[in-house]
């Protein structure tokens, strides 16, 4: 794989040239900046930016005005290779808060292991409606600690207005779940990403979570995505680069309050 290659049209296809992911989102380009606008409640960010040392303070200073106007707390999704190279300092000097840095990584669908199944006793379960859809909420608040409401509402709005353009996974024991994951599939790019990996902890280091990942790839594959991208934690990470997946660069959520 060329990383240069692949971060070049990852930037292009899924950060410049974005479209909107939702029915009540909107995305906007405002002069260097390109930004997604979602519902009260939903998730709003800048998703990229072309600044240099002369204009990133008053750019940030324009995006802050805007989302405060419209008393939306928002995200500054700020990349490894993104210009100016102090630009994280320039974002916390504006009041923006960042939380852990995570890695971009992508890998070509072709080039990956699909064989790799749940173990035994665990069986995997597509999920269409709202009752499956409170089973990876439930897994997502007990594994990550918070309230995954948000995430409920997203999960319910897609299966309702978008089906085809999102694939969600949860690992049942018996009747418990857990372990659960999604795939968004971005129409008209080369690339499905795959987000919300999340295994309770007494169910770690069973290969639940590598099935997970090759039941995805099946989908983006026959769906004709050549790539997947994973903002991956540092406990995901050599789990991916086992698979195969490579990492091209660091992300870090930048966020500000409304």
């Amino acid at each position: 794989m060329d990383r240069d290659q692949v971060l070049a049209r990852f930037d292009r296809q899924m950060r410049r040239d974005a479209r909107p992911d939702g029915p009540d989102a909107r995305v906007e380009r405002s002069g260097a900046v390109v930004r997604r606008v979602g519902a009260d409640g939903d998730w709003s960010a800048v998703l990229w930016s072309g600044l240099d040392e002369a204009t990133a303070d008053a750019e940030i200073a324009a995006q802050v005005r805007y989302f405060t106007s419209l008393g939306r707390e928002f995200e500054w999704k700020l990349y490894g290779h993104d210009g100016p190279r102090d630009l994280g300092a320039r974002l916390r000097a504006a009041g923006f808060v960042p939380e852990p840095e995570e890695t971009l990584m992508v890998a070509e669908t072709a080039g990956l292991r699909t064989d790799a199944e749940p173990p035994p006793g665990i069986r995997l379960s597509t999920v269409t409606d709202a009752a499956g859809v409170d089973l990876v909420v439930g897994v997502h608040e007990a594994v990550f600690g918070m309230s995954h409401a948000f995430l409920r509402r997203q999960l319910l709005d897609q299966l309702a207005h978008a089906p085809d353009a999102v694939s969600i996974v949860v690992a049942m024991a018996g009747e418990v779940p857990v372990c659960s994951a999604r795939m968004e599939l971005y129409a008209g790019t080369d690339f499905a990403g795959l987000w919300g990996g999340g295994t309770l902890p007494a169910w770690r280091g069973r290969g639940i979570y590598r099935a997970l990942v090759a039941h995805r790839v099946r989908i983006a594959a026959a769906r004709g995505y050549r790539y997947l991208q994973v903002d991956a934690s540092d406990d995901s990470r050599p789990i991916l680069q086992r698979l195969g997946f490579v990492p091209l660069t660091t992300t870090t959520p930048y966020v500000h309050g409304a």
